[in-house]
């Protein structure tokens, strides 16, 4: 029986981009960071309120990553969308599609990562 989700890994082209993204952007920290017996290089980013991980890995010498459209996302609940946004903004990211309304009353935004990663910012309606 599988006691819970631990990490979902992402290979990149640019760890290093990649991880600045994610510090910079959803504020997110380096819990780890480590080679592997393959020569990969792999750092560990801390989700907040959650035990959770996010691997972002680089392999030496492997095929460029190329995301497809609309393969996959993290999604994140943010408090306040729109003050989010501003935060974001000030730092030069810009959201690539939303804010949208949904049906349960959330209102959603993306904002892309590098490689073509999507991720999904959530103000879950009160």
């Amino acid at each position: 029986m599988v006691k819970k989700l631990l990490h979902t890994r992402m290979r990149v082209n640019d760890i290093e981009r990649t991880v600045k993204f994610y510090q910079d952007a959803l504020e997110l920290k380096v819990a780890r960071r480590s080679v592997s017996p393959r020569g990969a290089q792999i750092v560990f980013l801390a989700t907040p309120n959650s035990d959770e991980e996010i691997e972002i890995c680089q392999l030496p010498n492997s095929p460029s990553v190329q995301v497809q459209p609309d393969l996959m996302h993290l999604a994140f609940e943010v408090e306040n969308l729109a003050e989010f946004t501003r935060k974001l903004e000030a730092k030069g990211y810009k959201l690539s599609d939303g804010p949208t309304p949904t049906g349960s009353g959330s209102t959603i935004a993306f904002i892309d990562a590098p490689e073509g990663y999507e991720v999904e910012l959530i103000q879950r309606a009160k």
